[in-house]
This record gives C-alpha cells, structure tokens and sequence, in this order.
C-alpha cells in the first residue's frame, strides 16, 4: 500500500512556470537569473499558502542547475536538480525563525556560511516565519547579511513583514506575494480532480475557492477532505454540508420576508436553520455578505467584484433591480451591529431574531421616514410665525408730533426707496407738550427758583383722554395696587416667615428624598428689601443644588409668603473659618530665633562654640 501525500505536497510546483498566480514574482526572479543579476538576500512577504517558500526552493534549485534552460528554469535531470528534489542537496538549507530564534542558533548559521560549497554555484539559506526571531538574533545577523560571501544566497520568507526591523528590510530586494484570485484557484483544482480521477462539479470548486479565501494550500486541504468525505464526488450540496455554509437559497427567502413584511416566515426560517447546527454569527455573517453582492450587482461596473457561484450571478443581477439600495444599505447596517454586538449577547438566538424583527420592517420604517406628512428620525421644529402689523390711520387735527422732525431726519438718512409710499401707513406717536403759565413771566421762560419742568403727556391715536391703555393698567395692576390676581395685597417679606417657609420645603425635600436638601439646610437667608432676598451657599455644587429647584421653590415661595412680587438670588460666599490653616514652613534662621526666644541659654550655647547655622 502506497503512502498517502496530500495535494499541497503532492502537486507542489517545481518550475517557475507551474507557479499559480504569482507571475509578476517569478518572471522577476527568471530575468535576473538570465541577466546574472541576481541579488544576495531576499525578502518573500505575503499571505499564508500562496507559494512563499515554494518559490525559494525553485530560486535555490534553479540557481545551482547543471542545464538551465533559455527561460532561465531548471532542466530537473542534471545531478544537482535530482539531489536537489530528492530532498539531499548539500547547498540548500532551511531554517524555521519560529523555533529557531535565539543568537546562538544565528551564530550557528554564520559560522556554517564561511564555508564554501563542494558542489555547484551557490549555497542558498532559507529562513521562513522570519518575523519571528529576537531583535538580537537580528541584529546578530545585520553584519552577515549586508556583506555576505558570493556564494552565498538568504531568502527570507514572513507573513507579517511589518515586524522585521528596518535595518534587515533595507539590506533585502522585498518581493510582496498576491492572494490567489479564485479564478485561478479553480482552474488548478480542476487540473488536479482531472490527474486524480476525482468527478468535481464546477459549482463546488468554487464554493471552496470562496472558502480558501485565496490561500491555494487551504483549498487543496479543503479537496482532499471533500474528496474522502464524498468518496471521490464532489457536488455542490455536500459541499456546502461539509463545508457548514448556508445555501444561497436561504438568503433569498430571508430577503422575500423582509420585502413582504413576513416575520413568521422569517423566523421559522431562522428556526429551521438553527436546528440543522448552524450558529446565528454564521447567518448574520452570510446574510451580510449576500447584501453585499447585491449591492455590487446595482452597478455594471462593479459585476467583477462579485464572487458567487456562476449558476446564482443571474439569480443575484435579477434580483438586485428589485431592490432599492436604501433598504439594502439599511439591512447591511443592522446586520453589522448585529455581529459586532453577538458575542456579548447572552441570550444569542434571541440577539439575532431581534436583528430579524427590524429587517422585516425596515422597510416600513423607511417610508415612514421619508414620507414628509409622517413621522421621522430628525427632530422637527416649529416654523417662525411671521410678525403681524396692522396700520393706524393718522390723526386728522392740527396736533404737531414732537417726534416728526427726528423722523424725517432718520427717513433722510435711510435713503429708503419706499419711504414715500409707506408714509401713510406708519404708526405715529404724538406727544404734547403742555406749557405751565406763570403770571409775570413771558411763554416759553421759567423762573430761576423754579424746578418744574413742562408736563409731556403721551397721546395714542384711538385712545380718548383719560382713558387708560392696557399696558398702564398692567402696570397699575402689579405695581400701582401691588395685589394678586385673586386681589390679596403682597405682603412684605419677614424674615421669621421666610425661614418658616423655607424650613417647610426643606422637609418636603427630605421627604421625597431629593439630594437637594442637605444643601438647602446649609444655605443662609439674607434679606435685602420687601420682595426680595438671598440665598448665601458656600460653594458652587450647594448653588448648582438649588438652583435646579429654583422654579418648583419659587412657585411654593409665592403661594406660601403670599408675594407675587418676590424675587431671590443664589450666591457663593467662602467662609474663611472653614478653610483648613496652612502652616508656613520655617526656615532654619526662623526656627533658631523661635529657639531663642523660648530657651534664651542656646544662643550663649551656640556663641561660645562658635557654632554657625546649616542654611
């Protein structure tokens, strides 16, 4: 019975040519080899299973071949290719940076590169998963790999190119490896099922090519899985068993019940997908990504981005048109915070259905939305009421206006161009001035003892005299009379009433267990005329306190004191008796005169022995 070898191994490219997807590399590497151009290290950087250290082995195979050929390949049947594919090439060696990392295994490599090969050209080292090494086996390694031998040859192979240090990265020609399209991943894997005898179905080559995510040694893992699973037939529905991927199929119908609103069907479905062991991140995952597709299929020029199996790129195109693109972005939104909040979720099947209830009536939503007569996300504001004038005939008397003349100065001023059609419909105010006649002394003269003045009295076009607008009867109202509007006179304040008041919201507060009542137990009252006072806090937090209570204890303040005049204030007094006594650090000449003027002997102490101060 022959050993098993798994396809990565098995159809393992040994030319430059068999390389797949990474022909800018290996065209690069064939003309420096034709040229003798080669470069003594290298750097091979990209993502895992795309043909890093296979197309190392290849650089050291070809470089020391006996008959390259003009494309500047190996011929594979001299004594250094057979050696070499035989796995005992005495030239070639490969180093693994992950468990070899420390300086002594570097310096062990350095000391073998001083020795010049039996056989053949070059002798060719090969670190892979360099990324791994200490900074000291790299800096270890600087020298050597700056001025290395001419025979000798480093190919550095990584993943992440981003944690080698600067310094090796300068001293390397950096070769970046593309993902493998799926293309081209397909079309390997059907050279390989036809070599093997394995019945493939298009449909499900691609399906694993999705699934490889361009890694091409996951893909032909992913075969032969499906090939022992199958029993060498592989269709699209095993596939997408083995494979635990939803059908396509099924996002279809989730996207019928978000179109016609069908919750329940929703649900069930979500249901029956559950129960077949399928995890709620992986349909919320799916299902954002078939919203993607959709959104790729709305415009022609973005059709090659989309990466479905070609029997549903119809089905995808057809269905895209049906779909508006808000209801597509909006889905797609939802079904991202879905899966970014699912692993905190304790409840998940519960997280997802949630995500499923705002899918089917997400459309509903967004015409409420965008119907200007119903409801929507924005807060409304009301219109600005626009202000209402009426005009007022003019007087028809022989009554001079005091104000005429500063009017016509303004009007002339303005430069206005409606000035003289507006003229009749502007409000004018009258104002008389009535003279004091004194017997003895001309019109228009006051006599020098005299402190009156000329009465003005203010004439309102529609009002008769004697009569009182209605502003002068508010003010009469609230100020003249000082009574409510029950009739009650206001009362002065007192400051026994005020505490008494105060003391009662105070207990009203507790009682309700406002954290505003300590403070207002620490304010302090002061009284500064008959309707107003203060209330004095010793900080701004005590202010703040009150001050969010301010309308509530206003209200209460009126009705209790029978004011509605009252007015108060919030204000911060510091009390210095509370502020804590910081003691001033003395300095050595002060502490040594407090010394003296208590113990008057230590001077006498200090003079006789000629002592000085430590300053």
């Amino acid at each position: 019975m022959d050993k098993f070898i798994v396809s990565a191994r098995k159809y393992r490219p040994q030319t430059f040519d068999t390389v797949i997807g990474q022909s800018h590399i290996t065209t690069t590497l064939k003309n420096a080899i034709r040229h003798h151009q080669l470069a003594h290290a290298f750097l091979f950087c990209g993502p895992r299973g795309v043909g890093k250290t296979t197309c190392a082995r290849i650089l050291a195979k070809t470089i020391n071949c006996d008959h390259q050929t003009k494309d500047g390949e190996a011929c594979n049947t001299c004594p250094s290719c057979i050696s070499f594919n035989e796995g005992a090439s005495m030239n070639y060696f490969e180093l693994d940076g992950a468990s070899n990392n420390s300086v002594d295994n570097i310096r062990d490599l350095v000391d073998q590169v001083r020795f010049v090969p039996q056989t053949g050209q070059y002798k060719v080292y090969v670190i892979d998963e360099v990324h791994m090494l200490s900074s000291s086996a790299f800096n270890a390694f600087l020298k050597t790999l700056e001025e290395p031998p001419p025979y000798a040859i480093f190919i550095l192979a990584t993943t992440e190119k981003h944690k080698i240090l600067p310094t090796i990265l300068s001293r390397c020609q950096i070769f970046d490896f593309k993902r493998i399209t799926v293309a081209d991943t397909v079309h390997h894997l059907q050279d390989i099922a036809i070599k093997e005898g394995i019945k493939a179905e298009k449909a499900a080559l691609q399906v694993i090519a999705q699934k490889s995510e361009g890694c091409l040694r996951d893909a032909l893992s992913i075969l032969d899985k499906i090939v022992s699973f199958t029993n060498g037939e592989l269709n699209y529905a095993n596939t997408l068993e083995h494979l635990n991927i939803l059908d396509a199929e099924c996002y279809f119908k989730f996207l019928d019940c978000m179109q016609q609103q069908d919750l329940a069907g929703a649900l069930l479905l979500f249901d029956d997908i559950n129960q077949k062991g399928f995890e709620g991140d992986l349909v919320v995952n799916g299902f954002a990504e078939f919203i993607r597709n959709l959104l790729v299929c709305k415009d022609e020029r973005a059709a090659g981005l989309l990466e479905v199996v070609d029997s549903f790129k119809d089905k995808y195109i057809a269905t895209a048109k049906k779909v508006s693109p808000v209801l597509l972005i909006s889905a797609l939104n939802i079904l991202n915070e879905t899966e970014i909040h699912y692993k905190a979720a304790r409840n998940k099947r519960l997280h997802v259905e949630l995500a499923l209830i705002k899918l089917c009536y997400l459309q509903q939503a967004i015409a409420l939305s965008a119907d200007t007569n119903g409801l929507n996300k924005k807060k409304w504001t009301d219109a600005p009421l626009a202000f209402r004038t009426y005009s007022i005939k003019p007087l028809s008397g022989g009554s001079i206006s005091a104000t005429e003349s500063l009017s016509n100065k303004i009007q002339k001023r303005s430069g206005s161009k409606d000035d003289n059609k507006n003229k009749r419909n502007e409000a004018k105010l009258i104002i008389e001035t009535t003279r004091n006649v004194t017997p003895g002394i001309a019109e228009g003269q006051l006599p020098a003892t005299s402190n009156q003045q000329p009465a003005t009295s203010i004439v309102i076009p529609g009002v008769a005299e004697g009569q009182l607008s209605p502003l002068d009867k508010i003010r009469k109202q609230y100020q003249g009379k000082g009574k409510n509007d029950d009739g009650n006179i206001n009362h002065p304040l007192k400051e026994e009433i005020l505490k008494k008041a105060w003391t009662v919201y105070v207990q009203k507060l507790k009682i309700e267990k406002n954290s505003s009542a300590q403070s207002f137990e620490m304010a302090v009252l002061r009284i500064k005329d008959e309707n107003t006072f203060e209330a004095i806090t010793a900080n701004n937090i005590e202010q703040k306190f009150i001050e969010q209570e301010r309308n509530k204890l206003f209200h209460f303040l009126q009705l209790e004191l029978q004011n509605r005049l009252l007015q108060f204030s919030v204000i911060i007094e510091e009390n210095s008796s509370l502020k804590p006594v910081i003691g001033l650090t003395l300095s050595s000449t002060q502490q040594f005169q407090k010394m003296i003027e208590q113990y008057p002997l230590v001077k006498e102490l200090k003079d006789r022995l000629r002592l000085e101060l430590d300053y």
